[in-house]
């Protein structure tokens, strides 16, 4: 396990096509769920300065707030309510260029401009997901779209981790 983050800058993909392998390597051989979301966040929350970046998990048809890196955040959404329960709710990524147009935001944190959820699916079953948020209005696009599938998938959520 590699236990360093190289932070880089360039283009969007360069930067990612450089995180990718170091979260698989913070990851790789540890069983833990709660320690790898957790350096998951802190190397995105790293590497891009968003302003907010964490996962939710499905427990009790809730989503519950799991490891994240920035201000504090709700700490229960319900499926279909906000941003994180219309993508649980529809099992599909969703890019917001403007919270404040979005129907039922919860605003966590005023300082949200944008978002991106990315819905975590298992055995065709959400089991939660990944939420960042940005200062920046129209922050995120399909390349964030593309790459941060690309890190969900490579998490393992096996029985008792």
């Amino acid at each position: 396990m590699a236990e360093d983050l190289k932070i880089i800058e360039g283009s969007k993909e360069q930067i990612y096509l450089s995180l990718i392998p170091q979260i698989k390597g913070l990851i790789d051989g540890e069983s833990d769920l709660v320690a790898n979301l957790a350096n998951i966040t802190a190397a995105l929350k790293e590497q891009f300065n968003w302003l907010w970046v964490g996962f939710y998990l499905v427990k009790n048809d809730e989503l519950v707030l799991a490891p994240f890196q920035g201000p504090v955040a709700c700490t229960r959404i319900k499926k279909g309510r906000g941003v994180c329960g219309t993508a649980w709710q529809s099992a599909t990524t969703l890019i917001v260029d403007d919270v404040e147009k979005f129907p039922g935001h919860i605003a966590c944190s005023s300082l949200s401009r944008s978002e991106i959820v990315v819905p975590i699916i298992r055995n065709n079953e959400v089991i939660g997901v990944l939420d960042v948020d940005s200062e920046s209005l129209g922050h995120f696009d399909e390349a964030d779209q593309r790459f941060l599938e690309e890190i969900i998938s490579g998490i393992s959520f096996a029985p008792g981790s």
